[in-house]
């Protein structure tokens, strides 16, 4: 992208912002993994990884580490169609199944584990992982048995990597 996409303009504010009040909606609270300094005038806390330079991975287990909740709803900064009644499906559907989390499934059948529930237990898988220094995301969740669960809605998971990408959602 070329920039920091959490600070990218979206609906009178930053994409960040729009994303965390849907976050707080839904799970009452919000909390951003990454460095504090950078993200001091946001409104929500902002922690830093506990395993630096370790991707994705290491952003959740940082979330998992700081948070004292049983459930965490991870979700990543550059999902702009995410709303907080989709968000709350997936964390009431989580509690339910008995399972250490739940990770949609988009239409075409990718996992979406930066769109996910985590219960606190899953934080030692991820220690395990980052420990070792296995840091692919997806096969740190499938280790963990989490719920699969399918989604009908693309969109959901539309973010973006590129300008052309910011500029068609953005446009949308």
């Amino acid at each position: 992208m070329g920039r920091d996409k959490a600070r990218l303009p979206y609906r009178n504010g930053m994409l960040v912002e729009h994303i965390a009040a849907q976050v707080e909606k839904a799970a009452g609270s919000v909390c951003l993994v990454g460095a504090p300094e950078r993200y001091r005038d946001l409104p929500f806390r902002a922690i830093a990884d506990v395993h630096v330079g370790a991707g994705p991975a290491g952003g959740i287990h940082a979330a998992l580490a700081a948070s004292p909740a049983e459930w965490n709803l991870i979700v990543a900064c550059d999902l702009p169609a995410l709303e907080a009644g989709f968000l709350i499906e997936l964390l009431e559907e989580a509690e339910r199944v008995g399972r250490p989390g739940l990770m949609p499934v988009s239409p075409d059948g990718r996992p979406q584990p930066l769109c996910s529930v985590y219960h606190r237990c899953c934080l030692a898988g991820f220690e395990r992982a980052l420990r070792k220094g296995r840091l692919q995301l997806h096969a740190i969740v499938a280790e963990l048995g989490l719920h699969a669960r399918p989604v009908a809605e693309a969109r959901w998971f539309q973010n973006m990597n590129t300008p052309e990408d910011w500029a068609a959602i953005a446009g949308a």
